[in-house]
């Protein structure tokens, strides 16, 4: 969660495993491109700080925030993954469709984290405003990018 309080991109270095071992799969939605480029900077960036060989980096790209749920599933059926990044950025409109597709992916994520061996890391972004989205995409508030590749890293140690 991001607060004022909470710098998404501030973390103890040192608790973070060695992931020069690890492979990792990350599905980025393309829908607002500006903030999940941005994510997707900051999780490759912070997973090659660790150790992460980007041969061992795959990443995927679907439409939108809704079919991220359907490209984790598909890589969690890769034996070879240690974990899976799922980046993406809905931004609050004048109707409902907000509500639907964020409880949609987070419901649909949870399953897997339920159903499969491999953990599945949320890194979507549901805010109010275009402004919320780029402090959490490499803003004043981090990169929640960092976050999901710290959280993978652990989550894949685990």
């Amino acid at each position: 969660m991001s607060t004022e309080l909470h710098h998404l991109s501030n973390y103890d270095e040192q608790s973070v495993p060695d992931a020069s071992n690890m492979c990792f799969g990350v599905v980025v939605a393309e829908w607002n491109p500006e903030i999940t480029g941005a994510l997707l900077d900051g999780t490759v960036r912070t997973l090659e700080k660790h150790g992460a060989i980007p041969e061992n980096i795959h990443i995927k790209t679907v439409p939108g925030s809704f079919e991220l749920i359907y490209g984790a599933q598909q890589m969690t059926k890769n034996d070879g993954f240690d974990a899976i990044i799922i980046l993406g950025s809905v931004i609050k409109g004048e109707t409902p469709h907000f509500d639907y597709i964020c409880q949609g992916v987070t419901y649909g994520i949870a399953r897997l984290n339920a159903s499969q061996n491999i953990p599945v890391i949320y890194g979507l972004l549901t805010t109010n405003n275009l402004q919320q989205a780029k402090d959490r995409s490499g803003g004043k508030l981090g990169n929640k990018g960092d976050e999901c590749a710290i959280d993978a890293i652990k989550m894949a140690k685990f």
